[in-house]
């Protein structure tokens, strides 16, 4: 580690933070990440997306370090393709979680992301996917969700908003799983003990590096235990309420590059 840098180790959330509309990352931000990495800052990408869903998108960047992807459950060395990383998780529990919340506000719409590097993401009746542009398989039935091992559960209500939904499913199972929210209308289930945050330890100190030389972005709840974390959290100006709260700092929005402005200010 360079001991004269302020941060080491920059950590970017992809949805909402380093991503502007149409999954692009603008050319400021590119050279902004360029002088991070000039400067000897290493750079890792944190998103709740599977690495199925993000290995174009770290392609179009260039990107060849360590990604944190799943919500931390995965870890994924680029420049290898390979897994480093991978916690499932387990089938029947993510079943009876599913039961207990639908005891408390009746039924939810589910879908799941499969784990391995090529895993589809299975979307169960009832659910609506807001990202048309992701592959999915749509089955008939809410045991199909389960024939296959899986990283995560997604889920859907007809009537609560996604804070109501995230604050329900906490209440009632979270004891059994981790809950977050990740996005507009995607609340998730995860296996329990892993956040953002783990996974950013794991592969961070794969890389020699700690909590202490981190500066890390984001935009929505699940970004809070990163925020935790890392020495100096960063949200979005376009980030959910619940992020902003414990944030050291907010940025522009991410259609003006707050990355962007930050990452200049620190290292040019």
């Amino acid at each position: 580690m360079n001991s004269a840098l302020p941060y080491s180790l920059v950590a970017t959330d992809l949805d909402g933070t380093l991503l502007r509309e149409g999954e692009t990352v603008s050319p400021r931000s590119r050279a902004a990440l360029d002088l991070a990495r000039t400067a000897g800052a290493r750079h890792i990408v944190v998103t709740g997306r599977p690495v199925a869903q993000v290995r174009h998108l770290l392609d179009d960047l260039g990107y060849q370090g360590l990604a944190v992807c799943a919500q931390g459950a995965q870890v994924y060395d680029v420049s290898a393709g390979r897994m480093v990383s991978s916690v499932p998780l387990d089938r029947e529990l993510a079943d009876l979680a599913l039961g207990k919340i639908e005891a408390e506000v009746g039924e939810v719409y589910a879908a799941v992301n499969g784990e391995g590097l090529d895993a589809e993401m299975l979307i169960g009746p009832g659910y609506r996917m807001w990202h048309p542009h992701l592959p999915t398989v749509r089955v008939a039935t809410r045991e199909a969700l389960w024939t296959a091992p899986i990283t995560k559960v997604l889920l859907q209500h007809p009537r609560l908003d996604d804070d109501e939904l995230t604050g329900v499913a906490r209440a009632v199972v979270g004891d059994l799983v981790s809950v977050t929210m990740a996005g507009e209308h995607t609340v998730e289930l995860q296996p329990p003990g892993v956040t953002k945050a783990s996974g950013l330890a794991l592969a961070a100190a794969g890389l020699g590096l700690g909590a202490e030389s981190t500066i890390a972005f984001g935009d929505m709840p699940n970004d809070v235990p990163m925020f935790g974390w890392a020495a100096h959290g960063v949200a979005m100006a376009n980030a959910h309420r619940e992020l902003k709260a414990v944030a050291d700092e907010i940025t522009l929005s991410n259609a003006q590059d707050g990355v962007a402005v930050v990452l200049e200010r620190i290292f040019d």
